[in-house]
């Protein structure tokens, strides 16, 4: 078993996965094996060194149990976030809209819907987006 540290509060999601693996004895080896990634991977995220992808978002935000990341205010944070939790990148989200991925990417870049009927239909998927796949925030 691995001695926990004294942390200060986690700031980074490196540091909240760190944390976490820390609290629950693991090596970093242990740890990538639950997360499915290398080692080295793991490493990488704890040290900052890289962030990971999207994909993988959803996996850790599992493993950890919440999301350290801050909660969504903006429509472009609420998109953003809402595809993390579920894992989608930009091509999946907008197929499940039913949108072309170029417009799902203007919206997520801008927080700019132009028509009513498409922003009442993004704030519906969006809210069960997060009723589904979003742990609580930290």
């Amino acid at each position: 078993m691995i001695p926990e540290p004294i942390l200060s509060p986690p700031e980074t999601l490196g540091e909240h996965l760190k944390k976490r693996r820390l609290k629950l004895g693991l090596s970093q080896e242990a740890a990538a094996a639950q997360l499915g990634v290398n080692p080295f991977t793991v490493l990488n995220w704890e040290k900052g060194r890289t962030e990971p992808p999207v994909r993988a978002l959803a996996i850790i935000v599992r493993w950890l149990g919440y999301d350290p990341l801050p909660e969504p205010t903006t429509l472009q944070e609420r998109m953003k976030a809402a595809r993390a939790g579920a894992g989608w990148t930009v091509v999946e989200a907008a197929r499940r809209l039913g949108v072309d991925p170029a417009t799902w990417g203007h919206w997520e870049r801008t927080g700019q819907v132009p028509w009513a009927r498409y922003r009442d239909r993004l704030d519906k998927f969006l809210a069960k987006i997060q009723r589904l796949y979003s742990p609580p925030y930290k």
